[in-house]
C-alpha cells in the first residue's frame, strides 16, 4: 500500500486503495509546477540529485514547485533517503509505492497533483535543467497541452554512445512509420502537461512502465492535443540500470497494442464530457462556411474549365467536384466545426466527401439539361453550375452541422 512523507507546509491523507496529496490552502493557490522525480534503487544519486534539483529551482526558477520523490517498490535505502530529504529540505515531500513501475510511479503523483502543471525528469539529472522553465512556460501560458525535452532535435546538444543514439533514433522512426508520431523524441526523461490533461490522458493509458510514456505522448497526438518540444543539453548516465533489451521489447509490444487499439477506434478522449466538440453558434460557422464555399467555388470553376478539353464536360465535373468536396470537408472540419486530431477523421472525412454526391447529382443534371437543349457556351454552363453548387450548398452545410460534425 502507498505511503507518504511530505515537508511541514504539506497535509497527507492515506486510504486504503491509494495515497491523496493534499496541500495547504495557502500550497493550493501558489503552487504552479510539480516535478516528479521516480526511483527505483537509487541509493547512490538520490541525495545529491533532490539537493541539487531543489537549490537550483530555489535560486532560478521563478514559478512556485513541489517536488515529489516517488519510489516505486525500491530494495535499498531510496525509501529511507527519500523520507529524511521530505523532512529536511522546503518544497520536497515522498510517496512509496509497493508496485514497481515508472508509469505506476508517474500516475499516483499526477493523479494526486493538485498543481496547474504536472512534470517529471530522471534521478540522475540527465537533462540541463535550464531547459525546464521553457519546458513549462508554454503550460502555464495555456499556449499548450504538452511539452517534452527532445534530445533529438536539429539544435540539442548530447553526450552519449553509439549504441544508444542508434537505438533511440530507430525507436523514434518505428513510432513515426507504424503511429505516425509527429513528435521527436518519445524516451527522454523529461515532459510536463497541464495538470487537467493529464487528469483527462491518465486513464486512457494502459501500460505502468518504460513505455507508458510512449503511450501518454501518442495518445495526445492522436486526440489533437499540442505538444511543445524542447531542444535539451542531456548527457548519458553511463551506469544506468536500464534493461535496453527488455525495455526495447516492451516497447514494442507496446507499439503493437496501440496500432491495435486504434484499428479499434480506441484511445479517444470523451470531448462531451466537458464542452462540446462543436461550437454551436449558428452565426460564426455560416460565415465560416460560406467563407470556404466561395473558395471551393472558385477552385471548382478554374478546375473544370482547365480540365472540360481533355476529358470532357462530365469528366471534368466529377473530378472537381471530388476535389472539392474532399477538400471542402478537411476545411470545414477544421475552421467551421472547430474540431482537431484524429479523433473521429475518418468517419467525418468518409461522410463529407460522399455529401459531394448531393451537388454531383445536381450539376450532373444541369450538364443533360444543357445538352437537351444544345447550350454549349462554356460561360452559360459555368453559371449554371455554379447555381447548382450554391444550392447543393446550402443542403450540404445543414447536412454537416446536424450529421458528420454533430455532437
Amino acid at each position: 500500500m502507498p505511503t507518504t512523507c511530505a515537508s511541514d507546509h504539506r497535509s497527507v491523507t492515506e486510504t486504503s486503495s491509494a495515497t491523496t496529496l493534499r496541500r495547504s490552502p495557502r500550497s493550493e493557490a501558489t503552487t504552479s509546477v510539480e516535478i516528479v522525480v521516480p526511483v527505483h534503487d537509487e541509493e547512490r544519486d538520490l541525495d545529491a540529485s533532490i539537493r541539487t534539483l531543489q537549490a537550483y529551482l530555489t535560486e532560478h526558477f521563478a514559478p512556485t514547485w513541489t517536488i515529489t520523490i516517488v519510489d516505486n517498490a525500491s530494495t535499498d535505502g531510496t525509501w529511507a533517503i527519500a523520507q529524511h530529504l521530505a523532512r529536511t529540505l522546503d518544497g520536497v515531500q515522498g510517496l512509496h509505492l509497493d508496485e514497481k513501475g515508472r508509469g505506476r510511479a508517474l500516475r499516483a503523483a499526477w493523479t494526486a497533483s493538485t498543481a496547474s502543471v504536472v512534470a517529471y525528469m530522471d534521478v540522475d539529472l540527465s537533462t540541463d535543467l535550464d531547459a525546464l522553465f521553457p519546458l513549462v512556460a508554454p503550460l502555464l501560458s495555456g499556449h499548450s497541452d504538452v511539452a517534452i525535452g527532445s534530445r533529438l532535435a536539429s539544435n540539442a546538444r548530447v553526450v552519449r554512445g553509439p549504441k544508444r543514439e542508434l537505438i533511440s533514433r530507430g525507436y523514434n522512426l518505428i513510432l513515426r512509420t507504424t503511429l505516425r508520431a509527429g513528435f521527436s523524441d518519445a524516451q527522454c526523461g523529461f515532459k510536463a502537461m497541464r495538470r487537467d490533461v493529464a487528469h483527462a490522458l491518465l486513464p486512457l493509458v494502459e501500460d505502468e512502465g518504460w513505455f507508458f510514456d510512449t503511450e501518454l505522448l501518442v495518445l495526445a497526438e492522436h486526440n489533437g492535443l499540442r505538444i511543445h518540444e524542447v531542444p535539451v543539453d542531456w548527457v548519458d548516465d553511463p551506469v544506468s540500470g536500464v534493461d535496453i533489451v527488455r525495455t526495447a521489447s516492451d516497447d514494442l509490444r507496446g507499439v503493437w497494442r496501440m496500432m491495435r487499439r486504434f484499428a479499434r477506434g480506441d484511445g479517444e478522449l470523451d470531448t462531451t464530457r466537458d464542452a462540446p466538440a462543436v461550437d454551436p453558434r449558428l452565426g460564426p460557422q455560416v460565415v465560416k462556411f460560406a467563407s470556404i464555399g466561395v473558395v471551393s467555388t472558385v477552385v471548382f470553376a478554374a478546375l473544370f474549365a482547365l480540365l472540360d478539353g481533355p476529358i470532357g464536360p462530365v469528366g471534368a465535373d466529377v473530378v472537381a467536384l471530388l476535389v472539392c468536396a474532399f477538400a471542402n470537408t478537411a476545411a470545414n472540419r477544421r475552421l467551421t466545426f472547430a474540431l482537431r486530431g484524429r479523433a473521429g477523421r475518418v468517419r467525418h472525412y468518409v461522410a463529407g466527401t460522399a455529401l459531394g454526391l448531393l451537388p454531383l447529382a445536381l450539376t450532373l443534371a444541369a450538364l443533360a439539361l444543357l445538352a437537351a437543349l444544345g447550350v454549349s457556351s462554356l460561360a452559360i454552363t459555368l453559371a449554371i453550375l455554379t447555381a447548382a453548387n450554391l444550392l447543393a450548398t446550402v443542403a450540404r452545410f445543414l447536412l454537416l452541422r446536424n450529421w458528420v460534425f454533430k455532437p
